[in-house]
C-alpha cells in the first residue's frame, strides 16, 4: 500500500496542471454553453408543448 502511494505521489508530480488564467476561461466557456443549451431545451420544450396542445384540441 505504501508502494502505490508513493507512485501516485510521483505520477501527481508530473501532471501538467492548467494556469489559473485557463480555469477561468474554459469554466467561463463551460457556463456560456450550459446557458445556452438550457434556452434552446427552454424554447424547444414550450413550442413541443404549444405543438402539442394544437394536436390535441
Amino acid at each position: 500500500m505504501l508502494t502505490f502511494l508513493k507512485q501516485v505521489q510521483a505520477e501527481l508530480m508530473q501532471v501538467e496542471w492548467p494556469s489559473r488564467t485557463e480555469i477561468m476561461r474554459l469554466t467561463a466557456v463551460v457556463i456560456a454553453i450550459s446557458i445556452f443549451v438550457g434556452i434552446y431545451l427552454g424554447i424547444a420544450d414550450f413550442l413541443f408543448a404549444e405543438l402539442l396542445k394544437l394536436i390535441i384540441q
